[in-house]
């Protein structure tokens, strides 16, 4: 690694020259870089639209899709945001040739290749982080402290969650740019199941409270959202709680999803106090379930100042900060592989077990080779959806079928639009704060005639192929949009009436 100027944060004057594989999450982590003691000196990407701006920002820098190509050239490590599936044998290429990893979430896909990315990483010696940056906002960091101190006793119960209706990105790349061809559905978020991504939630509560899993149990949700490719309990676009045995004998609730409520509510109770995020940090302390319930304020350091401005919060630039650390002096890092591995097992069961009624299963430990042995031949896996062949028949007319990613992903916003201001409307009588319906409403009127010309444009793809699963999604969508109601010519006028009556009813003293 080459010299230049001392580093303030890491006290350092030596620099890691860095890559990062997957330029749409993995350039969240560009700026941070600058501010540790990184030199981002190349970028890899199958997308020309991904390379062309990592080089904007990099002129100069090695741009190439090519693997081979990238991990040919001449720098220590690698930041790994490639596709969600595939995260460990990218790795393992990475190890194997000589550089240090900081994956994204989740380390591996099967047990199989989570033992293969164990001992590779054993193998060849080099540093593996997980890039799982939510324990580390600043009320995580807080109460992590404190569990360490002693104040909460030992953990009893927690439920975590990371419930995040991210359906638009099942049609786009990170930026919101609809995926190409659009025809296909390349992002892994659009078929996976959201059980597998288990790490935001469960990864604060261990690194708070210092326990692993060791046995999991899940039952299936079966509802689902409108508008995802594998609805139900296979696909995305429902709930997915799951019912974790601590080590030391407590229960962690982890719960992920797509409802109908994004919420990241956190709520953890230890034998001498609790705590619970939600709008602030509250502690219930002393004892007893009637303790006195305080607000606390979480303060950050000096350098967790410098972190807040980060991407989540500052969490990235914590695993950033680890990872820099443990390549310099040797510190381990919170995330190495064998924690690595106690997050993301747990997701791969829960699933599994939802499938089988609720089956429980045991959490192996990777540190111990009789469980690796265990697992080595583990390949289970959700079926994958064929996102080269895409959601359409063969033959179909790709001028058509081409525009499916960008009207889908115009039709979810307006589609929601529609129905916030429908659903609202039936209860705004109701409504502590009924001028924010009216501005649902305006924002409706104006948006209109774009939703109409979306709607017409998703209609068009239907008739041509009824029986694809592009069609279905759109369906799904048309009938949350109510298309019968809102392609009607009256229909505009009919809701600038409502917006009149309620704008006079406000005037006058009776809508709040």
């Amino acid at each position: 690694m080459p010299r230049a100027s001392k580093s303030p944060i890491l006290k350092s004057d030596k620099r890691i020259r860095i890559g990062i594989w997957g330029l749409g999450r993995g350039m969240s982590f560009y700026e941070t870089c600058k501010v540790l003691n990184f030199d981002v000196v190349a970028g890899c990407d199958y997308n020309d639209h991904m390379r062309r701006a990592f080089l904007q920002a990099n002129p100069g820098a090695l741009a190439t899709p090519n693997a081979d190509e990238f991990l040919a050239a001449d720098f220590d490590a690698v930041l790994l945001a490639t596709y969600c599936p595939s995260h460990a044998g990218d790795a393992i290429r990475c190890l194997e040739a000589g550089k240090h990893v900081l994956s994204e979430v989740t380390a591996f896909h099967t047990m199989a290749e989570g033992v293969k990315l164990v001992e590779t990483v054993e193998k060849t010696g080099l540093v593996y982080n997980l890039a799982e940056n939510y324990p580390f906002s600043a009320a995580n960091m807080w109460l992590a402290a404190r569990w360490k101190e002693g104040l909460f006793g030992d953990l009893m119960y927690a439920e975590y969650e990371y419930v995040h209706e991210c359906r638009p990105l099942c049609y786009t790349y990170i930026d919101g740019v609809p995926v190409q061809p659009g025809w296909t559905v390349h992002n892994w978020r659009s078929w996976i199941n959201v059980h597998y991504y288990c790490t935001h939630s469960l990864g604060p509560v261990m690194l708070i409270t210092g326990t692993r899993p060791v046995r999991v149990v899940s039952l299936p949700g079966r509802q689902h959202l409108a508008g995802y490719l594998m609805p139900g309990p296979e696909g995305m676009g429902g709930i997915a709680p799951s019912l974790i045995s601590m080590d030391n004998g407590a229960v962690v609730r982890n719960l992920m999803g797509s409802t109908t409520n994004d919420t990241h509510a956190q709520r953890i109770w230890g034998t001498l106090g609790s705590a619970e995020i939600r709008d602030g940090l509250y502690l219930r302390l002393g004892a007893s379930g009637l303790g006195p319930k305080l607000q606390v304020e979480p303060r950050w350091s000096e350098l967790g100042e410098l972190a807040a401005r980060t991407g989540h919060g500052g969490g990235d630039f914590w695993v950033l900060y680890h990872f820099a650390r443990q390549i310099l002096d040797g510190t381990p890092a919170p995330w190495d592989i064998y924690a690595a591995a106690d997050v993301t097992i747990p997701g791969i069961l829960a699933f599994r077990s939802s499938l089988e009624g609720g089956k429980p299963y045991e959490v192996p430990d990777f540190r111990s080779k009789a469980d690796r042995d265990a697992c080595r031949a583990d390949d289970w896996a959700q079926e994958r959806y064929d996102v080269g062949k895409g959601c359409f028949p063969r033959g179909a007319d790709p001028k058509l079928t081409g525009k499916f990613t960008t009207v889908m992903n115009d039709l979810i916003r307006h589609a929601t639009q529609y129905r916030a201001w429908a659903d609202w409307a039936k209860v705004t009588d109701s409504a502590t704060e009924p001028r924010q319906v009216l501005a649902l409403a305006d924002s409706l009127i104006a948006d209109h005639p774009q939703m109409r010309k979306v709607m017409r444009a998703a209609r068009k793809i239907v008739d041509a192929h009824p029986r694809s699963d592009g069609a279905r999604m759109l369906r799904e969508m048309l009938e949350l949009a109510e298309e019968d109601i809102t392609m009607k010519p009256g229909f505009l006028d009919g809701l600038k009436r409502w917006r009149r009556a309620l704008k006079r009813r406000l005037r006058a003293g009776k809508g709040g």
